[in-house]
């Protein structure tokens, strides 16, 4: 995630209405990219908790015959579509990433459908809290939209290597994907928990768990979940 260009327009979400009661626990996850965001995300879920996927829903949202779609075709022409008539995601992250205006412009396109979809979602969730995955949180000032941001922390050079590693990727496109991000500094200062994430799956795991259990406790104050 933070990667993709969707993830982008996905990270610009308005804050929640202060009159919206009985939310769960809103549990922001973001993290660099190559830290393990999806992994930890995808361990949450085994565990049982909703995990709202900021990337996913703007993919969906670009499916072709979506009024997504239609939007982001009319804006960067069909050079952006793979023969099988679908958004070619690699060609549009390198249009966005290296023109700030086209960037600016595919927020203003997506944001709106987004956020309408991420509201949906967390009005309609009745479990004690979930995951709200949003890979540029920290960059573009959205700790208003959750309850307590949770940092997926990993050493610059394991991210360059992880990252590196994904077909389809250079080092140079890494790089470029980097500097559109915040340094590791500026998230460990806005986060509220963090993950270290430079062992092993296991590991990882293992520190998904020790926080399913605090956010439960965390929950159970706050009178959303079962004592």
């Amino acid at each position: 995630m933070g990667s993709d260009p969707f993830s982008v327009a996905a990270a610009h979400l308005a804050p929640y209405d202060v009159a919206m009661a009985h939310f769960p626990l809103r549990i922001g996850l973001t993290g660099g990219i190559g830290s393990g965001k999806s992994t930890a995300a995808a361990h949450f879920a085994r565990l049982g908790v909703p995990v709202i996927d900021t990337d996913e829903i703007a993919r969906e949202l670009v499916e072709p015959g979506t009024e997504g779609f239609d939007a982001v075709l009319a804006a960067f022409g069909r050079g952006i579509l793979t023969v099988d008539g679908v958004i070619d995601r690699a060609a549009l992250r390198r249009l966005v990433f290296a023109d700030e205006a086209r960037r600016l412009h595919l927020e203003s396109l997506l944001h709106p459908l987004i956020r309408q979809e991420v509201r949906r979602r967390v009005n309609t969730t009745s479990s004690p809290y979930c995951i709200i995955a949003i890979p540029l949180l920290i960059e573009t000032g959205q700790a208003d939209l959750v309850d307590r941001v949770l940092v997926i922390d990993v050493p610059e050079d394991v991210q360059r290597q992880r990252a590196a590693a994904r077909p389809g990727w250079s080092m140079e496109d890494v790089d470029r994907v980097m500097r559109s991000q915040a340094g590791r500094e500026a998230r460990l200062r806005a986060a509220d928990e963090v993950i270290i994430n430079d062992a092993d799956v296991a590991a990882l795991q293992g520190e998904v768990e020790r926080l399913h259990a605090r956010y439960l406790e965390l929950a159970r104050k706050r009178g959303r979940a079962p004592a």
